[in-house]
């Protein structure tokens, strides 16, 4: 199978080693000559250019690209008019959907195929495996199944959910998309036509921003449980607390998160991640606390509004993370100058 990797960033360059690990070759390409030498090393082929990469690959060629989303378009543009019927281009990034379905019609004038394949793991899909959600042509995910299997965790054991049994014996035999029904149970899932696997994986960082923004407002509340035992201005400007000794307590954040990790309603892997920060930093004092937004939650709140759809949570989150930035500075001062307008009120320092 003629594979190649171009993007050999924080998660392009462990995707490639996971292959080889699992016996599959690839051949690389990065603008960063170094990124390549790294994985020709230990293996890989690499390539100095794109035309190189294309020049050295056997027919059918598979390009899998792991690319910032706002530079895929400039790339596709590049490979191309390099390459022959029957290959295929596969966006692993964060593309939006409404892309993927404009290129895969595009490419296909040309006879090229294109996958839209939604990637989470992060810099642990290494070790973990990668979560992967396909958009594209059933013939061309089927042929690739090799690639995604050794990306994907595998049949891991899971907490009580569905099994691939029952599942099988509620809907016989193969799913609308030809893969079966138990390829989700091994981490990777053909979701439908051109854009569908960026439309799920934009919904899922929808809800990673919402599960992640609950833990971050749970734990400030915890950090802030010993507020009775501040001394507290008593003026016109502050709100009283009623009954400051029922907020005594200086919790171990770190030993939280580590309990909670065990047999608790709400574990997951984010958990497992605020606990492995908390217990490397207790206070946090390495970060700002400045959240970007790479753009899936402010689409995913898009497809709600077209979909008449509420996600309260979803956009609450997303807002936060504007905030977090200073967005909200020339609000919060209008705030403040409408309170001394109307009231006199004085900002306290």
């Amino acid at each position: 199978m003629s594979f190649a990797m171009v993007g050999l960033g924080r998660m392009g360059a462990n995707m490639v080693t996971r292959l080889q690990r699992a016996g599959l070759s690839s051949f690389v390409f990065d603008i960063n000559p170094q990124a390549v030498a790294t994985l020709t090393a230990a293996g890989a082929t690499g390539a100095a250019s794109i035309a190189d990469l294309v020049a050295m690959m056997p027919q059918p060629r598979t390009i899998w690209l792991m690319l910032p989303a706002a530079i895929v378009d400039r790339q596709i543009a590049q490979l191309a008019p390099l390459l022959a019927a029957g290959d295929t281009i596969i966006d692993g990034g964060n593309s939006r959907y409404h892309d993927d379905i404009r290129r895969a019609a595009e490419l296909k004038a040309s006879g090229i195929h294109y996958l839209d394949v939604g990637t989470s793991g992060g810099v642990w899909g290494l070790e973990r495996g990668y979560c992967l959600m396909i958009g594209g042509e059933p013939g061309v995910v089927a042929r690739l199944a090799p690639i995604f299997g050794a990306l994907a965790p595998g049949d891991q054991a899971l907490g009580p959910g569905p099994s691939a049994l029952s599942r099988s014996e509620n809907q016989p035999g193969p799913s609308p998309q030809g893969q079966g029904p138990d390829t989700a149970r091994h981490g990777w899932l053909h979701c439908g036509p051109a854009g569908a696997g960026h439309f799920v994986k934009m919904i899922h960082n929808g809800i990673e921003y919402g599960l992640m923004a609950a833990y971050a407002e749970g734990f400030n509340i915890l950090e802030h449980a010993n507020v009775g035992a501040a001394d507290h201005t008593h003026d016109a400007e502050t709100t009283p607390i009623a009954h400051p000794e029922h907020y005594r307590y200086d919790f171990d954040l770190a030993a939280i998160a580590e309990v909670w990790r065990h047999g608790s309603v709400i574990s997951s892997w984010l958990l497992d991640l605020t606990a492995k920060a908390l217990s490397e930093s207790g206070d946090l004092a390495g970060f700002a606390g400045r959240v970007s937004d790479s753009g899936e939650g402010r689409w995913t709140i898009e497809a709600a509004i077209d979909e008449a759809v509420p996600a309260n949570v979803l956009a609450a989150a997303l807002f936060a993370r504007f905030s977090s930035r200073g967005e909200s500075d020339f609000g919060d001062k209008l705030l403040s100058a409408l309170r001394m307008q109307f009231g006199g009120h004085h900002e306290k320092k």
